[in-house]
């Protein structure tokens, strides 16, 4: 049996036909050297993503029956992973693989990290989309205390035992770094290259964006008061 690969890249999609062979692409030509996997997530995809999707001995393939959201094919690529380290990253083409080693290499740095999260410092959005953005990552980081400034860069890099800490949700992929960091993992970020949309178009707009999030702050803030974690020190027979 195959050794497992040190990095996993997730990718959710969904109608990314004109955007995943560049994107495919582009993380090879970052890790090509490196030994790591490529986990693609179709969620449901309507259009030609499938079909375009480059096949090889590095790349695995999940697809959903239907559209079940970005949580869902997350969670799901998160899981399937077979990597130490996994990375996420979305299939718009807006997060730079170019990123993806400095961010590796920020595991182990200041006694080591468990989730790198991106935050993107030039962002290429409409002004009102950056301010929303703004005002919900204000008021989300000090509502669950997460201390990240920026939740909703999918380009995160983290430990492959702290997806124990992520339960199912709609919209727990903007609550990532507060499930890990709340289950005493340590996180951390550092400023990524954000690029302007080329093909397709934005899956979400003010309701889903906005509205939704801030109902799920009170629902993530609950369930972290609630939560416990435990770590066997042995285990013996008889």
């Amino acid at each position: 049996m195959p050794s497992s690969p040190a990095i996993s890249v997730v990718v959710p999609l969904y109608n990314e036909e004109d955007n995943v062979v560049e994107m495919q692409q582009q993380i090879d030509k970052v890790l090509g050297g490196r030994d790591y996997e490529l986990v693609l997530v179709d969620d449901g995809s309507k259009d030609q993503t499938l079909a375009r999707v480059q096949r090889g001995p590095r790349v695995r393939v999940i697809v959903f029956e239907k559209n079940s959201g970005q949580s869902a094919a997350m969670h799901a690529g998160i899981y399937a992973a077979l990597g130490d380290v996994i990375v996420t990253l979305d299939g718009d083409l807006q997060n730079d693989p170019a990123d993806i080693p400095a961010m590796i290499a920020k595991l182990d740095e200041d006694g080591g990290y468990d989730l790198v999260c991106g935050y993107r410092a030039k962002r290429k959005d409409t002004t009102f989309k950056r301010l929303q953005s703004r005002i919900a990552n204000f008021v989300r980081s000090r509502f669950v205390g997460d201390h990240v400034r920026d939740t909703g860069c999918t380009l995160k890099v983290m430990r492959r035992d702290c997806r124990e800490a992520l339960l199912l949700f709609n919209g727990m992929h903007r609550f990532i770094p507060a499930l890990i960091r709340n289950m005493g993992w340590r996180v951390t970020e550092m400023p990524v290259n954000h690029r302007a949309r080329i093909h397709g178009v934005s899956k979400y707009g003010f309701g889903n964006r906005a509205l939704r999030a801030t109902m799920d702050m009170f629902g993530v803030r609950w369930l972290n008061s609630r939560r416990t974690r435990y770590v066997i020190r042995e285990e013996r027979r008889g």
